[in-house]
């Protein structure tokens, strides 16, 4: 591991006028300000340090899962497609803190008269229950992200409760008539041209029309006519649209949504059929993972990606992993006046590595960047930062940390 005395140093000096880390590279040196600690295992920290465009200020959690009962975990509304505030969403599970997540379908400029789903670009995993999959790369919101790089990269723990990065790719098949058909969706705000996805309860109320705009290469390509849904109920269709439809969906029912090819396969079959779905997410590392959320990495083995934005800033948050997964690295940046500047994406990976983590992905940033804790003696959420835009935006999800006592 790189500079393990240097980051121990850092994050158990007492304060007393802060502490500083800087790295053989000269750097400009962290400024450490506070030290609280928020639960047995988790610390948080604030921190300062000069940037390319100007002073940056942050906000990091340190969360030792080695420490019995220590553990993480996914922040959602409820519903994948559905948003709503980290603080809401860490007080109503019981978290002791948390940040936002991935980036999500927030607006629909492009497609006049469709609405924003809310629903987050990459694959899901809450108490290892499977929520969704990835969108298409063209279709994701965010900044650019460096070669090899794909939407369905997540960061999330194994059911060995270490943290790793990994992939997870969605696997599943649509029989029906003695055909066999791909699966190419599950609960995501976007369908790959000519595909088929499936709509379960945790999708939501929200509307399924948004998965069939845009293209694999582009997000404001124009949404397809060639459409058609399913209704499946305990096995058999037993209902047919032209449109993809919106409200919930009830215990036992899934949709199935088809575009342009998709869409002439499901017209095949009727109100009746029998119909078998089958799904899953194949993680590229072993090991079941029992929480991921999307994000795209910026840090491997200790070492920033190639191919890295370091010229645009932006006020941004991240996640990391450190000694082998033992150690989470929480980190969202401040969007007061006098620091929304911000870092870049190259930055951000430097930083990382400097806190301690090995292995690290960018989240949703800008507005959306917010870090909670939850006061030991009031037991209230508390935003720690400043949200840029003024006031927590709500987000489609948010890691979210537990201590069982």
């Amino acid at each position: 591991m790189r500079s393990v005395l240097t980051v121990l140093v850092a994050w158990t000096s007492l304060i007393g006028g802060g502490t500083a880390l800087a790295d053989a590279s000269d750097r400009p040196a962290l400024q450490f300000r506070t030290l609280a600690p928020v639960a047995p295992g988790v610390e948080y920290r604030e921190f300062s340090l000069s940037a390319s465009h100007g002073p940056a200020y942050g906000h990091v959690l340190r969360v030792d899962l080695s420490r019995s009962g220590v553990s993480l975990d996914l922040l959602y509304p409820g519903s994948v497609a559905a948003r709503s505030t980290v603080s809401r969403m860490a007080a109503a599970r019981g978290a002791v803190a948390g940040v936002n997540g991935d980036f999500f379908n927030i607006t629909e400029t492009q497609h006049p008269g469709v609405e924003a789903t809310g629903a987050p670009v990459g694959p899901s995993i809450a108490s290892g229950r499977r929520l969704g999959a990835a969108v298409p790369n063209g279709q994701r919101f965010g900044p650019a992200m460096p070669p090899g790089v794909s939407t369905r990269d997540v960061i999330g723990l194994g059911t060995d409760y270490r943290g790793r990065l990994d992939r997870l790719t969605l696997e599943g098949t649509v029989t029906a008539n003695g055909r066999t058909l791909p699966l190419r969706g599950l609960n995501q705000y976007a369908l790959p041209v000519g595909g088929i996805g499936a709509y379960t309860p945790s999708w939501g109320s929200a509307s399924r029309l948004r998965a069939t705009c845009g293209t694999d290469a582009s997000r404001g390509a124009p949404c397809t006519n060639d459409t058609y849904e399913l209704t499946v109920r305990h096995g058999k269709v037993t209902a047919a649209a032209h449109k993809p439809g919106h409200g919930a969906i009830a215990s036992g029912t899934l949709v199935l949504v088809g575009r342009d090819a998709g869409a002439r396969e499901l017209r095949r079959l009727k109100v009746g059929d029998a119909v078998r779905v089958e799904d899953r997410l194949k993680a590229a590392h072993r090991g079941a993972l029992r929480f991921a959320i999307g994000g795209f990495p910026v840090l491997r083995d200790g070492r920033p990606l190639s191919g890295l934005d370091g010229s645009t800033s932006a006020v941004r948050t991240a996640a990391g992993l450190g000694d082998d997964g033992r150690l989470f690295y929480l980190l969202a940046l401040d969007g007061a006046a006098d620091y929304r500047t911000g870092l870049t994406v190259a930055e951000l990976a430097d930083l990382m590595r400097d806190l301690g983590a090995d292995d690290a992905v960018n989240l949703d940033g800008g507005g959306s960047s917010t870090l909670v804790t939850r006061d030991p003696d009031s037991g209230r959420t508390a935003v720690r930062n400043h949200p840029s835009g003024g006031a927590e935006r709500p987000v489609a999800n948010g890691v979210g940390v537990f201590v069982r006592t």
